[in-house]
């Protein structure tokens, strides 16, 4: 199973940025996808975002910190896993991972949100 992300990079407060997550070696549509997140100020990853299988209606959820400005989306066609971020805070800086069970990590993404 390989997971790899991209699209991290530096972004002014208030920007945007889309990361993806490229996935291979699992079934793909069976898969609930998640993101997580290490910050200078998290006591390990932090979870972000979920989005379930489409068989089980590809259901989102967010974590408070983030929800009505993160988005997370999947295509199935392209086994790929998106997570839209908009009106970004210094505080979301840090390094982006995607995640699925049992274990699979990717390597991550670098994030940072400075002026």
């Amino acid at each position: 199973v390989q997971l790899l992300e991209f699209g991290g990079g530096l972004v002014q407060p208030g920007g945007s940025l889309k990361l993806s997550c490229a996935v291979s070696g699992l079934t793909f549509s069976t898969a609930a996808m998640n993101w997580y997140r290490q910050t200078s100020l998290s006591d390990g990853r932090e979870w972000v975002a979920y989005i379930t299988s489409p068989d089980t209606g590809e259901v989102t959820n967010y974590d408070h910190s983030v929800k009505g400005r993160f988005t997370i989306s999947r295509d199935n066609a392209k086994n790929m896993v998106y997570l839209q971020m908009n009106n970004l805070e210094p505080g979301d800086s840090g390094v982006y991972y995607c995640y699925t069970t049992p274990g699979h990590w990717g390597q991550g993404t670098q994030v940072t949100v400075s002026s």
